[in-house]
């Protein structure tokens, strides 16, 4: 079994583009069938760092998932964070309509349920979630005049 620390050396030293295909495989937020997460796997095939060999190994859902959390649980924190010091009308409006996630971690399988169990607040996958902040800003610098008093100064 490999440890934690592990799993992250190995996908940091696979690349981006299979950590990409393990999530989009098997990787999930939340393990709700701990039979079925150990018998969801990937064989991954690479160079072994140690002996320059190619090597291949099988990873679960739950191997993935566990080395996984400790950055989704520092995702929800910020997110908590930013809850905790929102101005209470504001707040009412993210109670009532919910979050909306975006960017490539919020496809993460899952993610949006374990958000919505961690903040107590609803939350959403945004529509076309990769591209949604990318159009977001440009709509923004379209209009900067608009948008010049939501933008602050430090």
């Amino acid at each position: 079994m490999l440890s934690q620390q592990a799993i992250w050396l190995l996908i940091w030293l696979i690349g981006e583009r299979t950590a990409e295909e393990i999530k989009i495989e098997i990787g999930t937020a939340l393990l709700e069938n701990k039979t079925e997460a150990l018998s969801k796997k990937i064989e991954i095939r690479g160079r072994d760092s140690i002996t320059g060999l190619p090597r291949t190994i099988t990873l679960t859902q739950e191997q993935i998932n566990e080395a996984i959390m400790p950055v989704l649980l520092e995702i929800i924190a910020g997110v908590k964070g930013v809850l905790e010091k929102t101005p209470p009308e504001l707040a009412s409006d993210i109670i009532d309509k919910g979050i909306v996630m975006s960017g490539g971690t919020s496809l993460l399988n899952n993610f949006d349920k374990l958000m919505t169990r961690q903040t107590g607040v609803p939350c959403h996958v945004a529509e076309d979630a990769l591209l949604c902040v990318v159009r977001g800003t440009g709509v923004a610098l379209e209009n900067i005049e608009l948008y010049k008093r939501s933008i602050s100064k430090k």
